[in-house]
């Protein structure tokens, strides 16, 4: 599936305390270096003024690198057979150089959904992303205690110094559905409801917002309604917090919805009050493509 992305028609550094939050786009090109790929959705490159259109989609060009592959078999098997081992070559050189250890850039925090798999979307190559994959994404609050994200997240920021987090959402997320669909005074059951209702806030928000819509777009704005609250829980991290008020940390927040091939982007401002007393946070840099 190829994504061609264009921005919103917003200033670069414009700023926001909605919750609900919209972003930029990678420039998927796989003849460049991948990180410097991720850094053009990720950091101060991205275009937020008019259309950017990529010159090559990561899914679309590898798709046609296989196929004209294949093609190229059937014609001159030779030179396939030098394009693998170029190809199998450059593996091993890259993972000779991991074998001594890690020291990614990125920390991704997406959901387990078989369709969204964040290293196809965002052309991440192995050692570039520290990922942690979960039902609907979600990040729980400090005080929540111990679970495998945030045994990862400690990990990624203390240890491999991650200097940017990146959350991401999705279309037809079933963990959101799954959380839209309890009842307010129904306790939650089961671990997937038990899980879920990290994202309780989320759901709360949206009812209020949304309560004249349809369950389908209310589903839809809570997929990233819930991407906002689990934005705000990395801030009741202590060593979260102070990493970003010190500029040694970005945080960012992402859709990605694969129905109409867009994702959006936005970036968590340091400013001193990060978050107001209703929980909302401030945004800059936000750009959508499709």
């Amino acid at each position: 599936m190829a994504i061609s992305l264009s921005s919103l028609s917003l200033s670069k550094h414009s700023l926001s305390t909605s919750s609900s939050i919209p972003a930029s786009n990678p420039s998927m090109d796989p003849s460049k270096p991948s990180v410097l790929r991720t850094q053009n959705i990720l950091g101060s490159k991205a275009n937020s003024g008019g259309i950017e259109q990529t010159p090559l989609r990561l899914c679309g060009a590898n798709l046609k690198k296989n196929s004209d592959l294949i093609s190229l078999a059937s014609r001159e098997p030779a030179r396939v057979t030098k394009e693998l081992e170029k190809r199998i070559n450059t593996y091993l050189e890259l993972y000779e150089k991991l074998a001594t250890g890690q020291a990614p850039k990125f920390m991704v925090i997406a959901c387990a959904d078989s369709r969204v798999c964040p290293s196809s979307v965002l052309g991440f190559q192995p050692g570039e992303a520290f990922v942690v994959r979960n039902v609907a994404n979600m990040v729980p609050p400090y005080e929540n205690g111990p679970t495998e994200t945030n045994a990862a997240l400690e990990f990624a920021v203390n240890s491999l110094k991650v200097e940017n987090i990146l959350v991401i959402g999705h279309s037809r997320c079933g963990g959101i559905r799954a959380l839209m669909s309890m009842h307010d005074d129904v306790e939650p059951s089961g671990l997937i409801g038990s899980w879920v209702s990290v994202g309780m806030n989320a759901r709360v928000k949206t009812k209020a917002a949304t309560h004249l819509l349809n369950f389908d777009q209310q589903c839809k704005h809570c997929e990233k309604e819930s991407v906002n609250c689990s934005l705000v829980n990395l801030l009741s991290y202590p060593w979260v917090e102070e990493k970003v008020r010190n500029g040694e940390l970005n945080i960012h927040g992402g859709y990605y919805d694969f129905v109409d091939c867009s994702f959006e982007k936005w970036t968590l401002h340091k400013e001193n009050n990060l978050r107001d007393e209703s929980g909302k946070v401030a945004v800059k840099d936000r750009a959508f493509w499709f």
